[in-house]
């Protein structure tokens, strides 16, 4: 993805964002950074398009949201999948509980994904 200019609001929104990690988050982002997945390079409260992207690699062009309750069902949602996916990137949707229960089915399911995305 070429390199974009990020309005500061947007930049500083998402500094907060990375300090003030919910816990599924924070479960998640050990399990992610310094390549721990299989050597896959994930950056984490991405701004990117007027968004802020939970978790993104873009080798693989994938993006990991977690999500809670308010989420269910969000129109919203869908049509930022979709704005993403024009682009070339696949969406990963896991509830906080899931991770929290079950981080190891999620990893898997991420690094699944991711290498079907190389070169997508």
């Amino acid at each position: 993805m070429p390199h974009q200019s990020v309005p500061p609001p947007h930049r500083s929104f998402a500094r907060t964002m990375r300090a003030d990690a919910t816990k599924p988050e924070n479960l998640l982002w050990q399990a992610l950074r310094n390549r721990k997945l299989e050597g896959l390079k994930f950056k984490r409260q991405v701004p990117i398009d007027g968004y802020i992207l939970d978790f993104v690699c873009f080798e693989a062009r994938l993006i990991v949201e977690l999500d809670g309750g308010q989420h269910s069902e969000s129109i919203r949602d869908l049509v930022r999948d979709r704005h993403f996916e024009a682009q070339g990137f696949k969406t990963l949707r896991f509830w906080n509980d899931e991770v929290v229960k079950n981080l190891d089915g999620v990893c898997l399911t991420i690094l699944h994904e991711a290498k079907g995305g190389i070169g997508r």
